[in-house]
């Protein structure tokens, strides 16, 4: 039997199935235990420090027991630690971005995804690199500057050669006053080699959904392909540490597995990282399992509802304080709403899940012959970015801190130490300005200007402040683009 130990490389030790069950046979035994819980309440709320606010984080079992409890006070007061943490490391910017699919090819049998193997009714389809550059630029053209680009798993169609050409004709178009300056990858587990090739071509974050921590449940929805294999899957990012890639990105498809067995082996793969490499994930996503073409969500009997949902989100801000969350357009408007409140740091905007769906398509088209999943939130970006404006969130299109090297435990760093407001804060309001001077309607743009002026005043240094007036004139007058901190 597998011991568990964090630092271990071996993800059934890491990823420990008997500490997972002793963890939720903990955490059922003390989720009433007033004593413990307000202890751990206090553990993960943020102090004010020396160098800014200061948070220790909530280990697996901990955030077990918070998430088991079902007193309608507590859960309140997650909540508000939850908003807490999001403005002490984050304040109200919201980083924006799409998804870009390449290939729907794919050779495993996910039960769970449309592009599994078997489905007949789905059309295959392969973008070329003349496609890869109308996407880009209709992406551009909506006022995009990050992408996550994605692909099935198929060593004849998707090769990694594949994936480093599309990379590299990406950051190539320069269209208007658009560019994409910052691609992350969303795709398959693969080889040291292959993430140094990764690393070398510019990528930002590396996504790998681990889908389904319960190893049992994993071989089931994964029954045929290379990602039937649990270990090299689960054991992923700590390759693409070893291939140089600092920023990794974690995230469950909630739905296939109780979730709460779910939560308990996320936070320890955050554990594992940090034991080992010093560094947590960049990133954490929350998807949810969709209908799509093949799939019907209501064949899985472990669907969550929208308060348990929003209950995860927050316990993951308060045990992973550091991160940044994502939410997508699997959500709809409600739902992405509350949870930008509950630690999401990260949204997807107008965005398509087929092959080739944003070039030669209005806001109100769409392609579904390629979807990977519905989209529940179908607004264009200008509305989304009116709508997070209206909700006092910075709609931020930065990618600053990639490209000044600032990965890793050096985004870390910059997060711990409070200096968000004089360096994040600042990048986002002129990237936003960007935007507005060249995509926003009207309304949007008056909404931007005036979150702009107010936000300026936020900016403790009067140094940096000045800086960033200066360039949000020099955007608006077209003496500049591309400042930053």
């Amino acid at each position: 039997m597998a011991v568990y130990n964090p630092k271990s490389l071996k993800a059934e030790e890491f990823i420990n199935h008997e500490e997972i069950l002793a963890t939720l046979e903990y955490a059922e035994a003390h989720k009433n235990d007033k004593e413990l819980i307000k202890t751990i309440l206090e553990k993960a709320r943020p102090k004010k420090g020396e160098m800014g606010y200061e948070c220790r984080g909530l280990t697996h079992r901990e955030a077990s027991v918070l998430l088991a409890c079902d007193d309608p006070e507590v859960i309140e007061e997650i909540y508000k630690i939850a908003e807490e943490i999001k403005l002490a490391f984050y304040g109200n910017r919201i980083v924006i971005f799409a998804p870009l699919y390449l290939s729907n090819y794919c050779v495993n049998g996910c039960v769970y995804c449309p592009y599994h193997v078997k489905n007949k009714t789905i059309p295959r389809k392969k973008l070329t690199q003349e496609e890869v550059k109308n996407e880009v630029i209709a992406l551009q053209d909506m006022g995009h500057k990050r992408l996550a680009i994605e692909a099935g798993e198929d060593p004849v169609n998707n090769p990694i050669e594949y994936i480093l050409d599309c990379i590299k004709t990406i950051y190539s178009i320069k269209h208007k006053n658009g560019e994409i300056r910052r691609v992350n990858v969303n795709i398959a587990a693969t080889t040291v080699e292959n993430y140094r090739k990764l690393k070398d071509a510019g990528i930002g974050t590396y996504i790998l959904f681990q889908e389904t921590y319960h190893k049992e449940s994993y071989e089931q929805l994964h029954p045929t392909g290379p990602k039937h294999d649990y270990n090299y899957h689960t054991e992923a990012m700590d390759r693409a540490m070893e291939g140089g890639i600092d920023d990794v990105g974690l995230g469950v498809l909630f739905g296939l597995e109780l979730y709460k067995y779910e939560f308990a082996g996320l936070l320890m793969h955050a554990e594992h990282l940090e034991a080992v490499h010093g560094v947590g994930p960049h990133t954490i996503s929350v998807p949810r399992l969709k209908r799509a073409d093949d799939i019907d969500p209501d064949q899985f009997d472990n669907g969550i509802d929208d308060e348990t949902f929003a209950k995860i989100t927050a316990c993951i801000r308060l045990a992973v304080p550091y991160t940044g969350m994502i939410i997508s357009t699997r959500e709809t408007e409600e739902v992405r709403s509350k949870l930008l409140r509950l630690g999401i740091s990260q949204v997807s905007g107008g965005s398509r899940t087929s092959v080739g769906g944003y070039a030669g398509y209005s806001n109100d088209e769409r392609p579904h012959d390629t979807e990977q999943f519905d989209v529940s939130d179908q607004r264009s970006l200008d509305e989304v970015v009116h709508w997070l404006i209206k909700n006092g969130h910075i709609p931020s299109f930065c990618t600053a801190c990639y490209r000044e090297g600032r990965t890793g435990d050096r985004f870390m760093s910059l997060c711990k130490s409070g200096q968000i407001l004089n360096c994040c804060h600042p990048n986002a309001l002129m990237t936003l300005s960007e935007y507005l001077e060249d995509y926003a309607s009207e309304d949007t743009k008056k909404s931007g200007y005036e979150m702009i002026k107010e936000e300026l005043e936020k900016i403790p240094n009067p140094k940096v402040k000045g800086i960033a007036e200066d360039n949000i004139d020099a955007i608006r007058n077209a003496n500049g683009r591309d400042f930053r901190f």
